[in-house]
């Protein structure tokens, strides 16, 4: 063989192709990221008021966004830490842009669109444009991200913000440039601060980057960059801890059904040859993500009940990715593309019952605001009115005027000026003697709430089952609203009796 015929064959050599991931055009690139953002924004804002209805969480949002960052402050050292952070951005947000309902949401709609931007991202990256596209419009259409997409909540920003730190993470195995772990660590970071349990990405990243047998350098780096997470976490998490009570209402696995099954699916998605670029394969990096953290909480619920499911909303991530591209893969291998769309069509029909019920106030565990019409209702000027147990007054907080004609019973310091979400109560004692000053209490109690041994709740219901008859129930979305009145008046009228010392009728709100 000649000189000048070896000679194409050392330039192969010398010079490799480019890897076709590289090759990706920008308007393909452009349309995996428009189109799962403006599919997410489109979703997000289609029924997005709920007809104008609120839930608890987004209640206590709501209330602590309204006050000032050193009563956030304060308030976060008795309760709700893990949120503060999140408060915080609220207030500004609220500041900037009016505090009413859509304000409250819009953000979670805005970070749940960036999120679906990233997932296509990383589908693109490692599996192609098609299974890009794909999986970013896959992850808007699952009914969590849905649901969460249009709650006042944190989820959805740590769910965008793990997302992007996960597509920092796949850019970062082959560049290996420092600032890129550093932007990866800070991104992560941020998303622990919002909610501790994003740490739990961490893990499923660091069994993505052992199974790829990435080089020691890379697998240095990220070691470094967990660290750093770990070390800005470990001050809230220490502090939190003392607040655990918060979430001694876990009494087992909350919606873990939905979690078993997107698992299920995901894992036997995994089982075909799913994006094979790069040193990082994509079904390596979407099912620990998707398993994985869901499984350590679990795992951590034997010893304490910890699992729910919006704790670990990013795993969407990994079904969406392995959704993605095993559309990608079975539309490549299907001449005929009619089995392709009567698979879509027959997806998108299942999904819109789900759909169309997340936009109920029904969708939600309680209704604030309906809660809130019905002690409007019930009661009248001068009417005592009675939470069993007190910390469900927020249940009530987010409208002022729906209690402003009542008094409140059991309240010797309210919410705000307490640095507290539900006040401060009297002692049992004169919780009983207040409640004998009235003929009418309206009393509000929230669904699946069991009696308290606390002595003024005890106060409360012993009062009440010795001195008063119930005169009517009213059933609303999380909570039941009765009337009680004195057994002695079978008139039910408004306020404390004519001789009793709150004949005056005055208002400790």
């Amino acid at each position: 063989m000649s000189l000048d015929e070896r000679a194409p064959a050392v330039a192969r050599t010398v010079y490799p192709p480019v890897p076709a991931r590289r090759q990706s055009p920008s308007p393909a690139r452009a349309v995996v990221v428009i189109a799962p953002l403006s599919l997410t924004i489109a979703l997000g804002l289609w029924g997005i008021r709920r007809k104008n209805t609120m839930w608890g969480d987004e209640s206590v949002t709501y209330q602590l966004a309204h006050r000032d960052l050193s009563q956030i402050w304060h308030t976060a050292q008795h309760i709700d830490l893990v949120h503060a952070l999140y408060y915080a951005v609220m207030r500004e947000i609220f500041g900037l842009f009016g505090g009413g309902l859509l304000t409250l949401r819009l953000p979670s709609v805005l970070a749940m669109s960036v999120a679906a931007s990233g997932v296509g991202l990383l589908a693109l990256r490692l599996a192609g444009p098609r299974a890009g596209l794909l999986a970013g419009l896959v992850f808007p259409l699952l009914p969590q991200v849905q649901k969460y997409a249009q709650e006042g909540r944190s989820y959805a920003m740590v769910c965008a913000l793990v997302t992007w730190a996960t597509y920092v993470l796949v850019v970062s195995v082959p560049h290996r440039a420092r600032w890129r772990w550093a932007v990866y660590g800070s991104t992560m970071l941020l998303a622990c601060l919002l909610h501790e349990f994003a740490v739990l990405t961490l893990v499923a990243h660091g069994v993505t980057l052992v199974v790829s047998r990435v080089p020691r350098p890379v697998l240095r780096a990220w070691s470094v960059a967990a660290a750093g997470v770990v070390a800005g976490l470990l001050p809230l998490a220490i502090c939190s801890a003392g607040q655990s009570e918060q979430v001694s209402w876990i009494g087992g696995p909350v919606r873990l059904r939905y979690f078993l099954v997107v698992a299920v699916l995901g894992v036997v998605c995994a089982r075909a040859p799913l994006g094979v670029r790069g040193p990082v394969r994509l079904s390596v990096l979407a099912v620990p993500i998707l398993v994985l953290p869901g499984l350590l909480l679990l795992s951590a619920s034997l010893v304490k009940p910890l699992f729910v499911d919006r704790y670990v909303l990013y795993s969407n991530i990994g079904i969406a990715l392995l959704l993605g591209a095993w559309m990608d893969h079975f539309h490549r291998r299907q001449r005929s593309s009619r089995n392709v769309w009567i698979a879509v069509v027959a997806v998108l029909a299942a999904l819109v019952p789900p759909s169309l019920s997340l936009r109920t106030p029904e969708s939600r565990s309680d209704d604030v605001t309906a809660i809130g019409a019905a002690v409007r209702k019930e009661g009248r000027p001068g009417d005592g009115l009675l939470y069993l147990s007190g910390r469900h007054r927020i249940l009530t907080a987010a409208n002022p005027e729906d209690t402003r004609l009542l008094t409140d019973l059991a309240l010797a310091q309210d919410p705000v000026s307490s640095n507290t979400l539900a006040g401060v109560e009297l002692p049992a004692q004169d919780i009983a003697a207040r409640m004998l000053e009235f003929d009418r209490i309206v009393a509000v109690r929230a669904a699946g709430v069991h009696s308290s041994t606390d002595p003024r709740e005890e106060a409360k219901t012993s009062t009440l089952r010795r001195h008063f008859r119930e005169y009517g129930t009213t059933h609303v979305n999380g909570a039941r609203v009765t009337v009680y009145v004195r057994d002695h008046d079978p008139s039910p009228k408004a306020g404390p009796g004519p001789n009793s010392p709150g004949a005056s009728g005055g208002s400790m709100r």
